[in-house]
């Protein structure tokens, strides 16, 4: 899988210098903390200027869900449904602001960006209910894509199942970048990345899943996509996984039992790249790149839907 991009390096190195603990050192506040420290400590980003940008509330199944949409100036069709990393522990609206708006621009389709329950105050499936109804909400006016990075992913891909096996609404697309799959620990970018030098580590990943879904029901495919016994009906799939990270197994297995499955699948390898790296706009040379394909690809996608 190679060596660390020197861009790439070079952000790790600066959140590594500060000294924080492991998101599994403390508690979940803890871990809220350390990740809003090691954002300031990057240079901010602001993604591009040229969205209309609104907040609203959506009713959900305990009440109502926040969301921010972002409608482009040259809106094409198409509605991105966008859900936030952050272990399904932590994540806000502002902290993904950049890289939606920096996608609607690219794609030309409305982001929703879903300020969904977190665990663990709100456990599975508390997240993926706020975004299926968010999804059953938004769904019927125009062709509708959903799209998260990390545990935003996963809501993402248990998004689609969920929609197959109910019957709809219909997904035209799913975008699911370096998305949590599984609860396997085993696979093998675990052991060449997991050991903390690469954003997240193993003791990371099961510290989440353990405030997100109890081990009793981590057979379940919408907590877990890739154990899901059948894989037939989902929609076509983009997935974007980095070379130097720990979840890298995981996506390269799901694209494989998509496409078995006769699904459409993308699956775009990036060599050298660590966890999270697409949603550094403005910071890293490859995630500016990376969102100019995706938005690309999704705009296409959409067009056809």
């Amino acid at each position: 899988m190679g060596p660390l991009d020197p861009e790439m390096q070079a952000i790790l190195d600066r959140r590594n210098a500060l000294g924080l603990p492991g998101f599994a050192a403390g508690t979940p506040d803890d871990a809220r903390r350390a990740f809003a420290q090691s954002q300031a400590a990057l240079p901010p980003a602001r993604g591009a200027r040229n969205a209309a940008v609104r907040d609203a509330n959506v009713p959900g199944p305990r009440g109502p869900v926040p969301v921010r949409h972002y409608l482009p100036e040259r809106h094409s069709g198409g509605r991105i449904l966008y859900m936030h990393g952050g272990g399904w522990v932590f994540g806000t609206l502002d902290g993904f602001d950049p890289v939606c708006r920096q996608l609607a621009h690219e794609s030309g389709a409305e982001v929703v960006s879903i300020d969904y329950r977190l665990a663990p105050e709100h456990p599975f499936p508390q997240p993926l209910d706020d975004c299926w109804a968010i999804l059953e909400a938004l769904a019927e006016d125009m062709p509708l894509a959903v799209m998260g990075d990390s545990a935003g992913g996963n809501l993402a891909a248990a998004l689609a199942l969920r929609a197959r096996d109910r019957g709809g609404p219909r997904i035209a697309l799913q975008v699911l970048l370096y998305p949590v799959l599984s609860a396997d620990f085993t696979r093998d970018s675990y052991t060449a990345f997991g050991q903390g030098d690469y954003l997240i580590s193993r003791e990371d990943m099961q510290w989440f899943w353990d405030r997100h879904v109890p081990p009793e029901m981590r057979h379940m495919p919408e907590a877990a996509p890739l154990a899901a016994s059948d894989f037939a009906g989902l929609p076509e799939a983009i997935i974007v996984v980095g070379g130097c990270d720990p979840l890298h197994d995981e996506g390269a297995c799901y694209a494989a039992a998509l496409r078995d499955a006769g699904a459409k699948v993308t699956l775009r390898d990036h060599p050298g790249m660590a966890h999270g790296f697409f949603t550094l706009v403005d910071l890293l040379s490859a995630a500016n790149a990376e969102i100019r394909e995706i938005g690309a690809l999704i705009a296409s996608r959409l067009v056809l839907a």
